[in-house]
């Protein structure tokens, strides 16, 4: 497929670069925030009073960041245009006693999160990464960017029906990591996280530690016009967001304000104090209305005129399954961002959101397509029912095509980034 005018691989390649640097949600936003800090962006903390000037600024919760541009003028009631995306995906987590093992292997004790496809986290060479908390109160990021761990597959001599059965994996006995040989010890990991992060063993009060290839992201195909990495979904949407938000405030006027409002816990169910169902957002978006001297009147106003781009991965027609796909509608790699539709309201989007988000990919000059489930195939669901059923904001469900949805190592087109990034920077600019 020819490039489309005006994309080059420069995103792209920021793109990767932003996913390898980002193996947790806590890396995710950390990485986030300091494109933003460049931009002039600065933090504010939850905990103090915050001033109504204009300009930018973001919260760092755990996980999750918000973040906003109040350009000059703008007064309390001035509504919201909101890029939503989430930080997580689904991964193997360490559980609170990790050290385990069997027959002189040692291993670490390991939690399915989310809905992972968890035969491609086998034979894979394995990091670990996240954030310890200290007695202190204090966070560390833990970031071991090297083969550390790896889930053995049963060798095909040993399962000789796996071929024609199928692979049957067992969440409990199959999926724990070996690490080394000897015997168990406690303490094992915890001694080897602080060693890795320089800090001692018995300073860390708690963690939340995860597993992620440690492969790093690539171009794929004859022409490079695909690309393979890890935690597109949804990685993929939180860049492009950053960007967007980064280019919008430059060019912002008074009728709205650019939001990004990145969450974590999407993968399993957003009901967490940084997920998109907790309280969050509406409680970032309400402050900054009060700061600017408004009051209930000003905020109930400020939201009825808002709108949200839910932006999260989608399916590209699969070339080896397309009966699984809505005959229809066939959204492709390169073919732009996709409009994701489900009148049940596994996605927000009505028709006047989609005028939303047409209007904003006429304005980038971006293409786009639409996405709707198999009649007979049971539909995912996003941030963006939440959003709009908590807030009552207008919301409308929208991202990238990709394959191997919620694998270890995804892939897209290696255009779209730039292209949905366009269509966000469109979209905020009002």
């Amino acid at each position: 497929m020819s490039a489309h005018p005006g994309v080059d691989r420069g995103h792209t390649d920021d793109l990767m670069s932003f996913l390898r640097a980002s193996p947790s949600p806590y890396h995710a936003v950390g990485n986030a925030a300091q494109r933003l800090e460049k931009a002039g962006f600065r933090q504010v903390e939850e905990t103090a009073a915050w001033d109504g000037e204009a300009g930018g600024r973001y919260v760092l919760r755990g996980g999750a960041i918000i973040a906003w541009y109040v350009p000059e003028g703008a007064s309390p009631s001035t509504p919201y245009r909101i890029v939503g995306a989430h930080t997580d995906s689904p991964n193997l987590r360490v559980k609170p006693i990790p050290d385990t093992g069997a027959h002189g292997w040692r291993q670490i004790a390991v939690e399915i999160y989310g809905g992972a496809l968890l035969n491609t986290w086998l034979d894979r060479d394995l990091g670990l990464s996240g954030r310890i908390t200290l007695r202190d109160g204090s966070h560390r990021l833990v970031t071991v960017d090297r083969p550390l761990l790896r889930v053995p597959q049963l060798a095909v001599h040993l399962d000789r029906s796996v071929n024609s059965e199928g692979l049957k994996l067992d969440k409990q006995r199959h999926m724990t990591p070996i690490w080394g040989l000897g015997e168990v010890e406690e303490g094992d990991l915890l001694r080897f996280v602080a060693e890795e992060t320089g800090v001692a063993a018995e300073e860390i009060g708690g963690w939340d530690l995860m597993v992620h290839s440690v492969e790093p992201p690539a171009y794929l195909g004859r022409d490079r016009e695909l690309v393979a990495g890890p935690r597109m979904d949804n990685l993929l949407s939180v860049h492009a967001g950053t960007a967007a938000l980064v280019a919008a405030s430059a060019r912002s006027g008074p009728d709205a304000i650019p939001v990004l409002a990145a969450f974590d816990h999407e993968e399993n169910g957003s009901q967490s104090d940084t997920g998109a169902d907790g309280p969050l957002l509406g409680n970032v978006l309400e402050r900054s209305v009060f700061a600017r001297g408004g009051g209930y009147e000003e905020r109930a106003r400020a939201f009825a005129g808002s709108v949200c781009l839910s932006s999260d991965t989608g399916h590209a027609v699969h070339p080896n399954y397309a009966e699984r796909h809505e005959p229809g509608h066939h959204p492709r790699p390169n073919g732009g961002p996709i409009l994701k539709v489900n009148v049940n309201q596994r996605y927000a989007t009505d028709g006047a959101g989609r005028a939303v988000f047409a209007a904003a990919c006429e304005r980038a000059g971006v293409p786009w397509q639409s996405f709707v489930s198999h009649n007979s195939m049971p539909c995912g669901t996003t941030i963006g029912p939440i959003t709009a059923a908590r807030h009552g904001i207008s919301t409308v469900d929208i991202g990238v095509a990709i394959l191997s949805m919620h694998s270890a190592r995804e892939l897209c087109g290696a255009q779209d980034p730039e292209l949905l990034a366009k269509a966000l920077t469109a979209f905020l600019e009002g």
